[in-house]
């Protein structure tokens, strides 16, 4: 009887080819979970918190730009900024640049929601790193993030949120 022949090694050592995406699934499958209770009683939950983060920290400059950087159809975009606009998180304004177009800002109530949230979103992150230490989470963060817009500018129209839909 012969052996089966051992499983060949990827470039990361130890690893058998397969394994590299099986880890991340899994890693973002903890991520989604922990990110959509952090963020569930938002309008829009974690798209809706997208947007806020986006409007606040990123500043497009209208509801075009806005839907491009998060690669969200534009019509989706719409019914999400209606749930945020009625909640008095974000308001629509002429766009100084194109009064056809909206701008959307964040009110006084949004930015402090946006703080509210990002505080439980930490904490839903610190939850799942947890099992690492400090100097691990700093390492993961910096290569994670490297390798993110490594694909990014490879294929920049690709959206993360296909990704989280169509985990198994």
């Amino acid at each position: 009887m012969t052996n089966p022949a051992p499983a060949p090694q990827t470039l990361m050592t130890g690893l058998v080819p397969g394994d590299f995406g099986w880890y991340l699934g899994m890693a973002l499958r903890g991520y989604q979970t922990r990110f959509e209770d952090a963020v569930a009683d938002l309008p829009g939950g974690i798209r809706g918190f997208q947007i806020l983060s986006t409007v606040v920290h990123r500043d497009p400059p209208n509801q075009l730009a806005l839907a491009a950087h998060l690669s969200i159809d534009r019509t989706v975009l719409t019914y999400l900024l209606d749930g945020l606009v009625s909640a008095g998180v974000v308001e629509r304004i002429p766009d100084p640049a194109d009064r056809r177009a909206r701008k959307i800002v964040a009110t006084e109530a949004g930015h402090q929601l946006l703080a509210d949230y990002e505080k439980r979103v930490a904490a839903a992150e610190a939850d799942l790193m947890a099992g690492l230490s400090d100097s691990e989470t700093g390492t993961l963060a910096a290569l994670i993030s490297r390798l993110a817009m490594d694909v990014h500018r490879a294929q920049p129209g690709t959206s993360p949120c296909e990704a989280m839909d169509h985990l198994p």
